[in-house]
Order: C-alpha cells, then sequence, then structure tokens
C-alpha cells in the first residue's frame, strides 16, 4: 500500500487474500483513505481479495483492458479457495498515470505472464512496482494462459532501458535494482530469448 500523508489518499497493490484485515488496519492507523486497487495483472493470487477490499474501502479497482475479464469473471484454476469477481473501473492503459497526492505512478504495459501484465514506474521516488513481469533474478512464467515468451522478451527488453538504480518491488520475492538484473535482462535482449 502507498499513501500520500499530506492528501491522505492511499492505493493498493495487488490485494491478495488475505489482505482486508491488514488494509483496514493500517488505513485506520495513518487515518488514510483507499482510492485505488490497482491489479498488475488477473491471476488469483494477486486479486484474491479485490472485491472485499473495494466493498469495504469504496476503492476503485484498475487493470489493463486485456486483463480485465479476469476480475469480472475469474477463473479459480489452482486457487485454494473461490474468487469473487470484482469490476474493474480504471483503465491502466500505457502510458497513462496513477496520481494520488504527490505520488505520480507511470503504467508501463509488459505483457508475457499475461496479456495485461503492467508494471508501475515512480520515478520520482526511484522505484519500479514490477508485478510478475520481473522478479529477482528471474521473470514471470510464460506456460499460462494468456502467456508469451516473445512478448516477455520484449517486455524485459524495455525494462532493462530504465535508469539502473530503480529499486523493483514485485510481486513475489525479493526487491532488486534494474543495475542487478542487467546482465541477464541484456543477454535476453542480445539473444532474442528467455533463459531456459
Amino acid at each position: 500500500m502507498l499513501g500520500d500523508d499530506r492528501t491522505r489518499e492511499a492505493i493498493a497493490i495487488d490485494t491478495a487474500l488475505p489482505c482486508l484485515a491488514w488494509i483496514s488496519d493500517e488505513l485506520a492507523a495513518r487515518e488514510w483513505t483507499l482510492k485505488l486497487i490497482v491489479s498488475t495483472h488477473r491471476h488469483w493470487d494477486h486479486i484474491g481479495d479485490n472485491a472485499r477490499v473495494a466493498e469495504h474501502t469504496g476503492a476503485q479497482i484498475g487493470v489493463h483492458p486485456l486483463d480485465a475479464h479476469g476480475l469480472t469473471d475469474p477463473q479459480s484454476g489452482s486457487a485454494p479457495f473461490e474468487l469473487l469477481p470484482s469490476v474493474p473501473a480504471v483503465e491502466l492503459q500505457e502510458g497513462g498515470e496513477i496520481r494520488f497526492g504527490s505520488v505520480r505512478l507511470q503504467v508501463l504495459h509488459t505483457p508475457g505472464h499475461t496479456e495485461g501484465s503492467v508494471c508501475l514506474l515512480d520515478a520520482e521516488n526511484g522505484r519500479l512496482y514490477s508485478g510478475d513481469t520481473l522478479f529477482n533474478g528471474s521473470f514471470g512464467r510464460v506456460d499460462l494462459p494468456g502467456g508469451s515468451a516473445e512478448a516477455m522478451v520484449a517486455s524485459l527488453d524495455r525494462l532493462r532501458r530504465l535508469d539502473p538504480t530503480l529499486t523493483v518491488l514485485p510481486g513475489h520475492g525479493a526487491t532488486t535494482t534494474i543495475g542487478r538484473e542487467l546482465p541477464w535482462l541484456e543477454w535476453v535482449a542480445r539473444e532474442g530469448r528467455l533463459p531456459s
């Protein structure tokens, strides 16, 4: 969750289940109001609490249009629980901007893990919220429905061109930096394929 202490506005990125209690406690403790739930992509482990958090807080839900169907008609697949549908109200398009208080997040469309995967770039604070596109030492799997190795190569090539000092906060695992990932990202760009 990200917030602006002056305006008391906040957003949540990828409200996995269970997170409602934690989000409610944090909002109350900081006296913040949740304005937006950002889904970096449609997979169950990133959207599981969307509906409950939105209902409890009144926050809108944002997702790339190509992944919206996964929120309105979620497929539980390997999820260990039933997924409740949620209704996206904000389209996260390439080049768009999420603004709340002094925080500005640029939307980067980075398909490969899913068709509508996005990353959020906070250039002012030197952070990239990479969802399941870029991990510490790895990338999101491309063998699930909507995945594409070719699209992932292009997305990783794009991310390698960002400021090497950017801190990367992925959807899973430890934080990293673009610079730390650069050697293998440059290999991907040079070979035009993903490491096996």
